[in-house]
């Protein structure tokens, strides 16, 4: 297991933590040298069980799972850890086969950040965590000060605790969904593609599927109940959100 060390990426120093969670040894020690190599502190877990306890006593800074897992399905373990307070912000890559699409749709219902399918590129996985742990830490140049509240119509929206309300009711939502439902409300009224949103919000510099922006905004849109409706679909081109309550509908 790795020490902690410290890299410069972007002027910014890395010394989060990675979980890896596989059960093929050859890949988990590649990984693990090049996350190592890039200046990562590398936990490893090769089974959900094991995973989820590592994950629960580390709380390490972004977890990659394999989907395909000796004893649980990877989707059951980023079930389990989503639904912990303890655990339930810590990004989640799954590592899929490339025949695995409807486990990775499972797997962003149940709110996992982003996928890589096997086989993939050592720089490009590094890449990719780099840029989920960069977006995920700081805030876009639109961002309110971190205790502002932001209101629209019936959602609160509490940037410092980091928790929503949808009237009286309060929503559990993942890291990810929280800064894609503060994007969309800071953008209100304005169209955002989901090549933008996929930019801003996952900070994502390689490329993957913009299905992703859709299975997270349909899960984003089911957890607001009534208020889901203020995003709107803009066909052939993204979302966008209503400028006022009322526009809605």
């Amino acid at each position: 297991m790795g020490s902690r060390s410290v890299e410069r990426y972007h002027g910014v120093e890395m010394t989060e933590s990675v979980l890896i969670v596989d059960d093929e040894p050859d890949l988990l020690e590649m990984v693990e040298f090049n996350l190592e190599k890039a200046g990562f502190r590398v936990l490893t877990a090769a089974n959900g069980a094991d995973a989820m306890e590592l994950a629960r006593a580390e709380l390490p800074s972004l977890i990659l799972l394999d989907l395909m897992l000796p004893d649980v399905q990877g989707t059951e373990v980023c079930r389990t850890l989503k639904s912990d307070a303890r655990t339930r912000d810590i990004p989640i890559i799954m590592v899929t086969a490339r025949g695995e699409e409807i486990d990775r749709v499972v797997g962003f219902e149940l709110g996992a950040e982003d996928y890589v399918v096997k086989p993939f590129s050592p720089r490009e996985l590094v890449l990719r965590v780099k840029a989920m742990l960069k977006r995920m830490a700081r805030p876009s140049v639109e961002e309110p000060a971190k205790d502002a509240v932001l209101h629209f119509g019936d959602i609160k929206v509490d940037q410092g605790r980091h928790r929503v309300w949808v009237g009286e009711e309060e929503v559990q939502l993942t890291a990810l969904e929280f800064r894609l439902l503060s994007t969309f409300i800071r953008r209100r009224g304005r169209v955002q593609s989901r090549e933008r949103l996929l930019d801003d919000v996952w900070g994502i510099d390689v490329e993957v599927t913009t299905r992703t922006v859709d299975t997270h905004v349909k899960r984003l849109r089911e957890k607001l109940l009534g208020a889901g409706q203020y995003i709107e679909t803009v066909r052939g081109v993204g979302y966008r959100f209503s400028e006022r309550p009322e526009d809605a509908g």
